[in-house]
């Protein structure tokens, strides 16, 4: 049978092997995306230099992830191919409540970024918050939705986004700060901000769903490749600095809530937020947990044994470089349940040649 997706000729092979993971039913199996070098990340770094840009034509990012995607339609991997709108990363949702969005250019990744300085002068201005639907960063999230689906139609898919809500948005109004400031001072406002988060972020997501984003009926993600149903990506990146009690009462029911809007979500935690694991791991409607690397922590992949004993039979991602992937693989010590992204694979028969024996592992 064809691939509904001409970038991914294996699609139909990769969703069913991806569903027994964010089922939870192959904890003695593991799964690896083979990044292969990108001629198109290396024109990008070549035109934008890391730091601050302007927000660029839709049609050039259409033609960036178009040349990327195209470039790695021979690696039989575990990789849905998917473009990521990154410009609508966290700014669009400080913008759509009146935010100057600023754009920065990433070359390692090839995103284009965006963020807003605080966009609240006091707390009694929450009381006004809108959610301005005519907005610019509004009309520049439609519009690339648009582009992204138009051109890539029958060759790649789009990534879900980052869910700004919960104190992220707290973050967006006032900075963080003044969030964890308010905890305890203006708990109120925070409560009050939380709300208004939940029906912006629900708004903005519910607009990504109706443009017919899913593929075979499940979502492509940048952080999962592709998983069944309507998912969210969610982050509790403000919680990495605070308490596992802070997480319970602030974090928690907020995180929830919209997990149970939708039909679940993945997260992510970075090297100083993996005291939050257990609790994370808990979190009803949580698919998987993406693990970041962080500088002063030590790498995900070298503890993944003692993280998975903490995040029980959670779907984990983890990064690491091609040696030591096969080196694991081949001594038979790579930890099951686990998405392994695997950097520096050299070309894609060296990632195909390897792929078939993740395919065969058991542990």
């Amino acid at each position: 049978m064809n691939s509904p997706l001409s970038y991914c000729p294996n699609l139909r092979e990769v969703m069913e092997r991806l569903r027994t993971l964010y089922d939870r039913r192959a904890m003695d199996r593991i799964f690896a995306v083979m990044m292969i070098p990108s001629r198109a990340i290396s024109d990008f770094a070549a035109r934008y230099p890391a730091g601050p840009c302007d927000y660029p034509d839709p049609e050039d990012r259409l033609a960036f992830w178009d040349a990327h995607l195209r470039s790695r339609v021979e690696v039989l991997d575990d990789s849905v191919p998917s473009a990521y709108l990154s410009e609508c990363d966290q700014g669009l949702y400080g913008g759509i409540v009146g935010g100057e969005v600023r754009y920065a250019a990433d070359p390692e990744t090839g995103w284009i970024s965006s963020m807003v300085p605080p966009v609240l002068k006091a707390w009694s201005d929450v009381d006004a918050l809108t959610a301005n639907t005519r907005s610019e960063a509004f009309r520049r999230f439609r519009r690339q939705l648009d582009v992204f689906r138009s051109g890539g139609t029958g060759k790649f898919g789009i990534s879900h986004f980052i869910l700004i809500d919960g104190l992220n948005f707290v973050f967006e109004l006032v900075g963080a700060t003044e969030t964890y400031i308010a905890l305890y001072e203006r708990p109120e406002r925070i409560r009050q901000a939380i709300d208004f988060a939940f029906d912006l972020n629900v708004m903005v997501q519910e607009t990504f769903f109706a443009a017919d984003v899913l593929v075979e009926g499940g979502t492509c993600s940048n952080m999962v490749q592709w998983i069944p149903g309507r998912i969210v990506s969610e982050s509790v990146d403000p919680f990495h600095m605070t308490s596992v009690d802070d997480f319970e009462r602030w974090g928690r029911e907020p995180v929830e809530r919209v997990l149970a809007r939708f039909d679940g979500g993945v997260t992510h935690l970075h090297g100083n937020g993996r005291h939050l694991l257990e609790a994370v791991s808990t979190v009803r409607g949580l698919k998987a947990i993406r693990l970041g690397d962080d500088r002063g922590y030590p790498r995900a992949f070298d503890i993944l044994p003692e993280i998975r004993q903490r995040a029980g039979d959670v779907p984990l991602v983890v990064a690491c470089r091609f040696e030591e992937f096969v080196r694991s693989l081949r001594r038979e010590r790579l930890t099951g349940g686990t998405l392994y992204q695997v950097a520096d694979v050299p070309d894609a028969a060296t990632a195909n040649r390897v792929m078939e024996e993740v395919r065969r592992y058991r542990r």
